[in-house]
């Protein structure tokens, strides 16, 4: 089984106690989203691979070697300011965190991504151009590859149009893009690549391939994943198949960009309900939850 930790908010920057607590105890409850009363039990003993999607590695750095499972990081690195990013940290510490975890890990098993490119008047196609170097450039030595994806206008997205003033990319826009990060990746010992974007910007130097694709996953567990992860699949995802241990409208990011906050009041709300001694993520468990124990390895 490989843990996703998390695609659905930043267990890492703001409820890393909670995970530790977990793995002390063994197991994860986590509710299903769309029933909550059903509860997915997952024993660590089951778990093959810890998939950390972060922001902010630096609240876990010290408790990695209490962690006796295989891991994997992915750290979203953009160059907004606190007008998109409102609670990120200053992207300089965000910056040596990722070059303690290539230190502590090993490079192969962190991955950074510039993750979601829009562009605006105030983050134009230069700015990017210039970010993006700038990154390769700092942690050049420290990563061997960079994820980037382009910005989907999810209902939230479209809600925060006012602060994000995005505008529609073109042909000309992607090329510009492609030739630019491929030149800045290569200069740098890196490899650039997209995930399920329709413009893969292979043309341009990029290459094409999931997170977590079957080789990979091979490559870190040792272990066969035939199963594609179904959760993605309307997306055309090809990754292999994962759990997600996160629950929505939990992260204190407040990311303009984010999917997977729709609702600032809930969030403040799940939050402030937040106990990290529970099996659950957010709240406890009550007599009338149905707990599964999950069996996906």
């Amino acid at each position: 089984m490989i843990l996703n930790v998390s695609g659905r908010t930043d267990i890492v920057a703001f409820y890393s106690t909670w995970f530790m607590n977990r793995l002390k105890e063994g197991f994860i409850d986590v509710r299903n989203p769309f029933y909550p009363s059903i509860v997915s039990r997952i024993y660590m003993s089951n778990v093959d691979l810890i998939f950390f999607c972060t922001k902010n590695p630096i609240p876990i750095l010290d408790k990695l070697d209490k962690i006796n499972k295989k891991i994997y990081f992915h750290v979203t690195l953009t160059p907004y300011k606190k007008d998109i990013e409102p609670n990120v940290p200053d992207k300089k510490k965000i910056i040596e965190a990722i070059k303690e975890l290539s230190r502590k890990i090993g490079k192969d098993n962190v991955v950074v991504r510039y993750d979601p490119v829009f562009i605006s008047d105030k983050y134009n196609l230069e700015y990017h151009k210039r970010a993006f170097d700038k990154v390769c450039t700092l942690l050049d030595g420290y990563i061997n590859k960079i994820i980037i994806s382009f910005l989907d206008e999810y209902k939230n997205v479209k809600k925060n149009y006012n602060a994000l003033k995005y505008r529609k990319f073109t042909e000309e826009d992607y090329k510009e893009i492609g030739l630019s990060f491929s030149s800045s990746a290569k200069k740098h010992n890196m490899v650039v690549h997209t995930c399920f974007e329709d413009n893969d910007l292979t043309e341009y130097g990029f290459i094409k391939d999931e997170c977590i694709s079957k080789e990979l996953a091979f490559k870190l567990t040792g272990k066969v994943y035939k199963e594609e992860w179904k959760a993605r699949k309307e997306r055309k995802c090809h990754c292999v198949k994962m759990v997600d241990i996160g629950e929505y409208n939990s992260c204190k990011h407040f990311c303009k960009y984010c999917y997977a906050n729709y609702d600032t009041k809930k969030v403040n709300e799940n939050y402030l309900n937040h106990d990290s001694a529970s099996s659950l993520l957010i709240g406890n468990l009550n007599n009338h939850d149905i707990i599964k124990d999950r069996k996906d390895f």
